[in-house]
């Protein structure tokens, strides 16, 4: 009995494809949703290129804000060094009448 019934379900789920539902069933709406656009930009709409435009002047705007109104933040916190006070044996220059 028990073995009629498991020969029974094994033949219902290859019939079916392995799955609960029927073969090749798909749930999806008919069509493709997103065209495919190999090598080639997206549409955009108006309202996305306004907003892009928008963040990318605001994003210029603060990093050009901070960069002037506290730039020792990128350049450093020292003052820079004069390099005309710099010696010959600092720079590793040998002297002139070194062989």
């Amino acid at each position: 009995m028990l073995a009629a019934l498991g020969r029974s379900a094994v033949a219902r789920l290859l019939r079916a494809g392995g799955g609960g539902g029927a073969a090749g069933l798909r749930h999806a709406g008919g069509g493709v949703h997103i065209e495919p656009r190999y090598r080639q930009f997206p549409q955009l709409t108006r309202a996305q290129v306004i907003r892009s435009e928008a963040l990318a002047g605001f994003m210029w705007f603060w990093i050009l804000w901070h960069f002037w109104h506290s730039s020792d933040m990128v350049l450093g916190h020292f003052p820079y060094p004069d390099p005309a006070a710099w010696t010959d044996e600092e720079l590793g220059i040998p002297p002139d009448d070194a062989e």
